[in-house]
């Protein structure tokens, strides 16, 4: 596993990197890139239940399910922001008014 200074510039490149990636996309395309990458979020989840199962000690139990919770959450919030997207593109049905 990577540690110190070179996790620490990884870590810092990426997040730099994906603050100017998404920082770039228009407001109209931005709910649809973030549902569609829901599946990237279920990786993220997966991941970090890896990480806590290999934790040893209180901190690293109490840092992985801090990861894991929020990573589920950001899940979760995937699959809300794509089913209200969705709900958009429904067309309302005509009322039945000719049934008795």
């Amino acid at each position: 596993m990577i540690e110190g200074l070179p996790a620490l510039y990884i870590f810092m490149l990426s997040a730099f990197t994906g603050y100017e990636v998404i920082s770039r996309v228009p407001v109209i395309l931005h709910t649809p890139l973030m549902s569609g990458s829901n599946f990237v979020h279920g990786i993220v989840l997966v991941g970090a239940m890896i990480v806590m199962g290999n934790a040893e000690g209180a901190l690293e139990l109490t840092i992985g399910f801090i990861a894991v919770a929020m990573a589920a959450g950001n899940a979760v919030g995937g699959y809300v922001a794509t089913v209200r997207m969705l709900e958009m593109f429904h067309t309302a049905k005509p009322k039945n008014e000719g049934a008795q």
